[in-house]
């Protein structure tokens, strides 16, 4: 497996799994909307062919993991890419890696805590103002659990 920089020929393939994965390229967390398409990121890639992807964001220090998603589980690709902008947040000075994801993403509260992420806010009833920026964001989340809240996890550097 090898990890690489985002580059112009990925942007179709990337606008394609963006939306598969998220409704659209356009993200919210924390109240604000992110072009994940426009950000910088990784791509992991098996042979050929692409199998993941992060995005991330650095402003004041900080770098946000704006989206991340593997094609293939348990085979150490989501693991990989955050590790590749752990390092690019350090060479860029950043005093954390932080990442916000839902209540009912219990599948990423337990990848990120595994990586040493801590939870450190929960945003009650984030939803609420993120679904007036992006109105197709469901009321019901994954394993039929309420989409309400935002979680922030750090990783500090």
């Amino acid at each position: 497996m090898k990890i690489r920089e985002i580059e112009q020929k990925d942007k179709p393939w990337i606008e394609r799994l963006l939306t598969k994965h998220w409704s659209s390229p356009k993200i919210i967390s924390r109240g604000k909307i992110h072009w994940a398409n426009k950000l910088p990121g990784f791509i992991a890639e098996s042979g050929q062919k692409r199998i993941g992807l992060v995005t991330y964001k650095i402003e004041n220090n900080e770098c946000e993991i704006v989206t991340l998603n593997s094609e293939v589980q348990k085979k150490g690709v989501g693991t990989l890419l955050v590790e590749k902008t752990k390092e690019t947040a350090r060479g860029k000075n950043c005093k954390r890696v932080w990442v916000v994801t839902t209540n009912d993403n219990l599948n990423a509260l337990r990848f990120y805590q595994k990586r040493d992420f801590h939870l450190v806010k929960v945003h009650r009833n984030a939803l609420d103002l993120s679904r007036k920026l992006k109105p197709e964001i469901p009321k019901i989340g994954l394993n039929g659990i309420a989409l309400r809240d935002e979680i922030e996890l750090e990783h500090k550097l």
